[in-house]
Order: structure tokens, then sequence, then C-alpha cells
């Protein structure tokens, strides 16, 4: 798996853009922004799980459980947070640097609620 192979602790968008994406990825972009920010914009395919949630121990939505994870927010500061409780779960996890506003710097696409193109909050 990803996350062992060269032990990081940090992606940056590019690479996570990367692993997430594609026919076959190598892990599950989890979004831990909170339900507001995951509506207004999040990149295509990405999971959502509130920080919020995780910290109140909030089980990992399905389709991300037992799968290694990158950890995605607005800026990198949540989502390194989320990577610590996965972590101590026993998550394969690492954050990515600069969050959502280093993957819309980068011109990555973002989809909204209704599946358009959509802003990040």
């Amino acid at each position: 798996m990803f996350l062992f192979r060269r032990r990081e602790q940090r992606l940056s968008v590019d690479e996570a853009r990367t692993r997430t994406s594609g026919d076959r990825p190598e892990a599950v972009l989890l979004d831990v922004r909170e339900k507001p920010e995951w509506r207004a914009g999040h990149a295509p395919g990405a999971v959502h799980a509130p920080l919020s949630g995780l910290a109140a121990g909030a089980a990992l939505p399905e389709e991300a459980r037992g799968l290694p994870l990158a950890a995605i927010c607005r800026s990198g500061h949540r989502s390194q947070q989320a990577a610590k409780i996965l972590a101590a779960r026993g998550a394969q996890v690492v954050d990515v640097k600069g969050g959502m506003n280093a993957w819309t710097a980068a011109g990555y696409p973002v989809v909204g609620e209704r599946g358009t193109s959509g802003p990040t909050a």
C-alpha cells in the first residue's frame, strides 16, 4: 500500500490527485471539512467524513473503510488532526498539504452538491 512505501506524513495535491483518481486509485480522498463546505464544492470522487464526527468517534463511511486514506480539508490543518485520529484507530492515512485551497490553485476540478462545477469553502 502506498502509505508505507515512502513513509510519508503528507502529500502534495499533485500526489494526492494522482493516487486517489483514475481507474485504479491507490487510496481514497477523504474530505474532512464540515457539511456546508462539502456542499459548496469538493474534489470529484472524494468521500465525506467531517472532522467533528471523526473526533466524536464516528465510523468512516463504508467506501473508505479498510483502504489507504488521503485526508483533505480547506487548508491542511484539520486534515492533520483527522490523520492523527484515524492513525490512532489503525488506518493507513496521510494528509494533503494545503488542502482544497491548494487543490483549486492547482486548477484541479471541484464539484458542488449537484455534481456541477463549484467553488470551495
